[in-house]
């Protein structure tokens, strides 16, 4: 007897459990079952409201890990009491770096592109781990909050051959990175600068990279333009939605998240508590996600022959309330999957059909568990050395009065004070009086003699920051390095 491939499953919130169960019926219908089996994971909102602030219980834990594969429905986060994203928390917690969602014009679902004759098919692979996701906020004084943006070189890397590895797989010629490195040119400047050095390991992918709000641009005026974007985290996660309301919706956009140890294939929208449990939900976006698992443990030919029966499904005008012309009474949940399973082994007419190759077997195979925490490292060669640091401060003072009493602290120092910007804008020693402020300063404290550098520890900038901590209440502090003498930090606005 062979052993079926565990697979563990949440059905989730909501309109969850209906539109899982739709999924499952089809996956059964098409033969995929006889060789998978979903193993219950428990989490969501039933786990949040024992006072488990993370959402997914001790069982649900094991069964992930133990199965090293996750097909979940939508889940809901409480609103208060402090419980963050289960969606986010699974993703960072595993380790599933690369999020892919393909966004492709489907038959039936009308849009302004459908109607123009503009066919949309192009991939968005998301930085799934790092950026503003990390999720690191403080409040630094009364009037601002802060969010720290983390961006790693070993990050960057895995998404951006997660990205080219797809490409080369399934025959896309042009690879996009989108980013902000106009402005954020140490961060999105890693971002793009690991892009354009994993490109030249693929030869015959052709690339190019635009800036965030010009590809949102790009993708509303002419989205057949592009085949496969790679974003940062935050970034990816707004042309996402952006991507599906040009085919119609987050009910029609798949998405598999995937990682070394751990991937995760879901629904990504909400739970839409408004309608569950009256059987009209839409199931296509998580069974699209479930064919993208079907694909990665190795069953594409199951995977086609359900893509084909759903898209010559939605070539007869069967639908779900949420989408249609009209022309056709809406189908319940249920009764939508049966007109899928009715098609199994047909073939849409009005665009190519997708191939269903001979892959019927099993290829997936568990990766090893990690037994302690994998320290990923990219630039190991690197010398550094201490040039002063950044200090910021909660105060009321204008930057002129700031500037002298922060100028007489250090002055017994190996530090002088050579900047204090205001919301990351210049305000001493060139500022304007027309700049607004805030009661948040950035003072910067450079070495006297750079000269003195590479005998120079961090002991001195704590003296340092020990001396103004004395007359202001400090916020923040930042060393200040050079890398391979260049520095490691970025200029103020207007510096």
């Amino acid at each position: 007897m062979t052993t079926k491939l565990r697979i563990a499953n949440t059905p989730g919130d909501g309109i969850g459990p209906e539109i899982m169960n739709a999924c499952l019926r089809i996956f059964d219908a098409a033969g995929a079952m006889d060789q998978i089996e979903f193993v219950d994971a428990r989490m969501g909102e039933a786990v949040f409201a024992e006072g488990n602030s993370m959402g997914i219980s001790q069982q649900g834990r094991d069964a992930v890990e133990a199965c090293g594969l996750l097909y979940k429905g939508p889940m809901g986060t409480p609103i208060g009491g402090g419980g963050k994203s289960i969606n986010v928390t699974l993703r960072k917690m595993y380790g599933a770096f690369a999020n892919i969602r393909h966004f492709r014009t489907l038959p039936g679902v009308e849009t302004v592109y459908s109607k123009a004759g503009i066919p949309i098919d192009f991939y968005v692979i998301r930085e799934n781990i790092e950026d503003t996701y990390g999720g690191i906020e403080h409040r630094l004084t009364n009037d601002v909050i802060e969010c720290k943006r983390l961006i790693s070189a070993p990050g960057c890397d895995q998404v951006h051959r997660a990205a080219f590895d797809l490409a080369k797989k399934i025959g896309i010629k042009m690879v996009y990175c989108g980013h902000k490195a106009n402005i954020m040119k140490m961060t999105d400047g890693l971002f793009l600068d690991r892009f354009k050095r994993m490109a030249s390991e693929y030869a015959g992918i052709e690339t190019g990279d635009v800036i965030i709000d010009a590809l949102c641009m790009n993708l509303v005026i002419r989205p057949q333009n592009y085949k496969m974007v790679v974003l940062p985290n935050l970034q990816g996660d707004i042309v996402s939605d952006l991507a599906a309301g040009l085919v119609g919706g987050l009910g029609f956009a798949p998405s598999a998240n995937i990682g070394h140890h751990i991937s995760i294939f879901e629904a990504v929208h909400g739970t839409a508590p408004d309608i569950a449990g009256k059987g009209i939900a839409n199931p296509t976006s998580l069974l699209l996600s479930g064919l993208m698992l079907l694909r990665h443990i190795g069953l594409t030919n199951a995977a086609g022959v359900i893509e084909n029966a759903l898209i010559a499904t939605l070539e007869s005008g069967a639908h779900t309330g949420d989408f249609g012309t009209g022309d056709t009474p809406a189908l319940n949940t249920q009764d939508y999957a049966s007109a899928i399973i009715g098609n199994l082994g047909k073939k849409p007419s009005s665009i190519e059909p997708v191939a269903e190759p001979e892959g019927k077997t099993i290829t997936f195979v568990k990766p090893a568990p990690p037994t302690s925490n994998e320290l990923m490292r990219t630039f190991e060669q690197i010398k550094s050395v201490n040039t002063g640091c950044d200090i910021y401060l909660d105060t009321l003072l204008n930057p002129a009065e700031l500037a002298e009493a922060l100028s007489a602290i250090c002055a017994p120092t190996p530090f002088k004070l050579t900047m204090m910007s205001n919301r990351g804008t210049q305000v001493w020693p060139n500022g304007t009086p027309y700049t607004n402020i805030v009661d948040y300063y950035r003072a910067r404290f450079e070495l006297r003699d750079m000269a003195n550098a590479s005998s120079m520890g961090q002991g001195p900038t704590i003296s340092l920051l020990d001396r103004i901590a004395e007359k202001f209440g400090v916020t923040d502090f930042q060393p200040l390095k050079h890398y391979d003498g260049k520095p490691g930090y970025s200029l103020a606005q207007g510096q």
